[in-house]
């Protein structure tokens, strides 16, 4: 007896509460284990279009929507016992007559018309509305995975009524439909022939076989990472395909590079079984959330993960490095600002600031590497945009030799000094432990450890993947990847559905962002024709006149999520730094609301709101998101802005403020909430206009 799970199944069982859950959980159990335990109590729905649809009871008030064969049963939905049926009498599952996937297809007279959502409105009248699709054909959307009874609907359709109507189709035919109407031009899917529906690509998206209790288990513990269970073929593609060299994956937030990464390290680990892997990023706290990430995915095949390390880069090279008989202790930034202060007044006779210091230290001096005095004249500026004069950096070069000298001596170096050693040591022959390595959000990889991954793994087929969004980068300078070693030209792809956020979440958020991306290799990183595969509400959007109705706009807008099903850890408030925090806390305490302040050993808080600053948003996603304190000075950051000691510097760094506002924008699936007190920053502007 085949036994299957639907997506449909899944989405729904994330809507009930705890209780009700649980529950559904144990009959999802009972029924895989024994069919004919006495307590499911199948009922035949006679009104529904396909008859093998049944019911199952939960309890008293919750059933199970299944599809049963002589040779199968699937999970189908999950419900009240009202909405259960209803659901049920509006679907039949049918084989598509062009692309021969399994689809669950809504009976169209069976729905009612379709009302557009009561938060697409217009502020004054409007001219006819176009029709995206007026130029299609029924046929072309057929070859899309489009149910036949809905191509001609979809055709007449205006803007607001195709992003209503997408909502009722499968996934890959709603994704075809979207790109169509923002001017993209989906690939006709190849034709794939199978004996079973259910073998197709699309459908292995919907509807999954679980074997085991185990698999069944992971699935509905986690029912809103269902790229556990559900990889979009484009992105399998992506995954299994053989490189001979590094290939990187790109995308606005949402589109599942991270999904792909995950599933990219289990792949390798699958057809390597010699090999080891290191799974990637840049901190510890993702590297945490990408580690439970991973033993979901693999948990019914436990030992693949002893052969993938998850790590954040900087931790594993320094275990590497000590392994291979490294001594030099790591001076952390306090210690060489200290270092680098104390130089600066030894030299005196100059005009630099402190900041400006820093800054050609961390971004020029010490993240290429650079030891002699011939070395840092010749060197192009590399993202620093002021002009420096030989006897300019003359004097410069004097302050950081001496920094350069004491750290020898101390026998201390940097964490762009270990990439360094080991860097050379790869040079002399000596060897890394991986033969495979897969980075995730690597935009904001430093120049040396792009470097050291370079010499590690560059040359060895299937060697390295990347995946990254320049649109999220916020702690590095832009810089060449070619010129450290790593091509990707010809090994790219960039993403274009987003999963996780709301249409119209990610179509504000894409406002503080530009269109395209063209990075310094000339390779294009685009978000033109990024599509959403489901609607939301409109961000909203208040301006408060003092903090104390910011904090009543807050607690109001928690207390009605509350109210409307979601659960406390499903919000998410972010601020710009540390100093914001208060403004939140204070808020929370007041309305009696439990929370937990994320740091960087924090990824997940199971029964509070969670609380961050931007910088720790990364990785992070929540049903409902509010992003706080967004006045004028706080973002961009005025005392950012006046420690710049280049003018040209401002623009990199009103970038990067206008990325960490769009990364904690995108933590948000379903609803945003953005606040400040006035005057509001001038970003919450960009995300207004149309």
């Amino acid at each position: 007896m085949e036994f299957r799970i639907a997506d449909t199944f899944v989405d729904s069982l994330a809507r009930l509460t705890g209780d009700e859950q649980k529950a559904a959980k144990n009959a999802a159990f009972d029924l895989q284990m024994n069919p004919a335990h006495p307590g499911l109590k199948f009922h035949k729905l006679e009104k529904a279009y396909d008859k093998n649809l049944w019911s199952i009871r939960v309890n008293d008030g919750i059933r199970i929507i299944v599809h049963k064969t002589a040779g199968s049963f699937m999970l189908c939905y999950v419900d009240h016992h009202n909405p259960a049926y209803a659901w049920a009498e509006r679907r039949r599952l049918l084989t598509h007559p062009k692309t021969g996937a399994a689809q669950f297809v809504e009976v169209q007279e069976r729905i009612e018309e379709v009302v557009i959502p009561v938060y697409v409105h217009e502020e004054r009248p409007a001219p006819p509305k176009r029709k995206p699709l007026s130029g299609r054909t029924s046929n072309e959307l057929l070859n899309y995975g489009v149910p036949e009874e809905w191509t001609e609907r979809l055709l007449a359709a205006d803007d607001d009524q195709l992003l209503a109507l997408s909502e009722h189709l499968p996934a890959e035919a709603a994704e075809a439909v979207l790109e169509l109407a923002t001017g993209g031009t989906p690939v006709v899917p190849t034709p794939v022939v199978v004996a079973d529906p259910f073998d197709h690509p699309d459908a292995q998206r919907r509807f999954r076989v679980v074997t085991n209790v185990e698999e069944l288990q992971s699935a509905l513990d986690f029912p809103w990472e269902k790229w556990i269970v559900y990889l979009h073929p484009d992105q399998r593609q992506f995954v299994e395909r053989t490189f001979n060299g590094p290939a990187r994956v790109t995308g606005s937030a949402g589109t599942g590079k991270t999904v792909v990464a995950l599933h990219r390290a289990a792949f390798l680990v699958r057809s390597n079984p010699e090999a080891r892997i290191l799974l990637t990023t840049f901190s510890d706290t993702l590297a945490a959330a990408l580690r439970t990430k991973l033993q979901r995915l693999i948990s019914s095949e436990p030992r693949l993960g002893e052969r993938i390390d998850v790590e954040a880069l900087d931790t594993a090279v320094q275990r590497i490095y000590a392994s291979q008989g490294g001594t030099a202790v790591i001076a952390g930034d306090a210690e060489t600002r200290s270092l680098l202060e104390a130089a600066t007044k030894a030299v005196g006779d100059h005009k630099f600031s402190n900041s400006f210091i820093w800054a050609e230290w961390s971004q020029i001096v010490d993240a290429w590497q650079l030891t002699t005095w011939e070395a840092y004249r010749d060197v192009p500026r590399l993202g620093r945009k002021s002009r420096l004069a030989e006897p300019q950096r003359a004097t410069l070069w004097k302050i950081f030799s001496a920094v350069l000298e004491q750290l020898t001596s101390a026998k201390k170096t940097t964490q762009a000094g270990i990439y360094s050693s080991l860097i050379a040591s790869l040079a002399a022959g000596g060897t890394c432990p991986y033969q495979h390595i897969v980075v995730d959000e690597a935009q904001d990889i430093s120049v040396m450890a792009l470097r050291y991954l370079a010499a590690a793994a560059g040359a060895t087929p299937n060697g390295l993947f990347f995946a990254g969004d320049s649109g999220q980068r916020i702690f590095q300078l832009p810089f060449s990847w070619k010129a450290q070693g790593v091509e990707v030209r010809g090994r790219s792809k960039n993403l274009r559905v987003n999963y996780r956020t709301s249409h119209q979440i990610r179509g504000h958020a894409d406002r503080l962002l530009d269109a395209e991306v063209t990075d310094v290799d000339g390779n294009v990183e685009t978000r033109k024709g990024t599509v959403s595969v489901f609607n939301g509400p409109d961000p909203l959007i208040l301006v408060a006149v003092d903090q104390a109705q910011e904090s009543s706009f807050v607690e109001l807008w928690v207390k009605d999520r509350l109210n409307a099903g979601y659960a406390l850890h499903e919000l998410g408030v972010f601020v710009r730094s540390d100093a914001q925090i208060s403004r939140v806390t204070e808020t929370l305490e007041r309305a009696g609301f439990a929370y937990r302040v994320l740091d960087r050993k924090v990824t997940t808080v199971s029964s509070h709101v969670s609380v961050a600053t931007m910088h720790l948003a990364k990785g992070l996603e929540f049903r409902g998101v509010v992003v706080m304190a967004c006045d004028d000075e706080i973002i961009p950051l005025q005392e950012r802005l006046q420690e710049v000691g280049d003018d040209a510097d401002l623009k990199f760094t009103y970038e990067t403020e206008r990325h960490l506002l769009y990364v904690a924008c995108t933590r948000a699936r379903d609803e945003l909430l953005v606040t400040a007190v006035a005057p509001e920053s001038e970003f919450l502007v960009d995300i207004q206009r149309k």
